[in-house]
C-alpha cells in the first residue's frame, strides 16, 4: 500500500517544509513557523537600534540572523546610527609628485659623476654578485643573465638612495631623453 501525502514523504514524516525543520534545528521558535518578525520582535529591533547595538548584538538578542537584522532594517529605512567618521587631514601637496620630483634629482646626481657619453654605456661590473635570497636592502637589483640559467643572479652593488639599481644600471635603466630641437 502507497503511503498518503506527496510524493517522496513517507507517512511517518512530518509535513513540515525544510525551512521549518530547520529553524527548529537552529534552536528557533517551533511556534514561529514561518513568521520571522513579529510585532514584537520589531519593537525589540527598534529598542536596540536605538540602544546603540551592533546588527550581531541585535541578532543574538531577538533571536535571528545578523543578515536578517540588516535586512530588515533596510526594509523599515532605519539608520543604524554609526558614528561619525574622524574628519579627513587636508592634503599638504600631491605626494606623487614630491616623489617624481625626489627621483629626478637623484638620477640627476647621478647622470653629473659620469660626464662622458662613453662611459654611460660601459659595462658596469658586479662586484657583489648574489641570488635572490641574498639580495638585500640598498643592494642593485639588476637581474644578470636570464632567469633559469645557471649563472643568473643580481648585481648586488650598492643601490644609490632611493633606488633599486647601482649608479651605473640607474643610468641604464633610467635613460636622459634626447632633446627636441626646435
Amino acid at each position: 500500500m502507497l503511503p498518503t501525502g506527496r510524493i517522496g514523504e513517507s507517512a511517518e514524516a512530518p509535513r513540515f517544509g525544510a525551512p521549518f525543520t530547520r529553524r527548529i534545528e537552529r534552536g528557533g521558535d517551533p511556534d514561529m513557523g514561518t513568521r520571522t518578525w513579529t510585532t514584537e520582535r520589531i519593537e525589540q529591533l527598534r529598542h536596540h537600534v536605538g540602544a546603540g547595538m551592533t546588527c550581531a548584538e541585535i541578532a543574538r538578542a531577538i533571536g535571528v540572523s545578523r543578515n536578517a537584522v540588516i535586512g530588515k532594517l533596510n526594509r523599515l529605512g532605519i539608520s543604524r546610527g554609526r558614528a561619525p567618521a574622524a574628519p579627513r587631514r587636508e592634503r599638504t601637496g600631491d605626494r606623487r609628485r614630491v616623489t617624481i620630483v625626489t627621483q629626478r634629482q637623484i638620477l640627476r646626481a647621478v647622470y653629473a659623476e659620469v660626464p662622458a657619453l662613453a662611459e654611460t654605456c660601459a659595462p658596469v661590473t658586479s662586484l657583489h654578485r648574489c641570488s635572490l635570497l641574498e639580495l638585500a636592502h640598498g643592494m642593485c637589483r639588476w637581474p644578470l643573465n636570464e632567469p633559469g640559467t645557471n649563472d643568473f643572479a643580481f648585481c648586488g652593488n650598492g643601490a644609490v638612495g632611493g633606488l633599486s639599481y647601482c649608479a651605473g644600471h640607474a643610468r641604464m635603466a633610467y635613460r636622459v631623453p634626447a632633446r627636441r630641437h626646435g
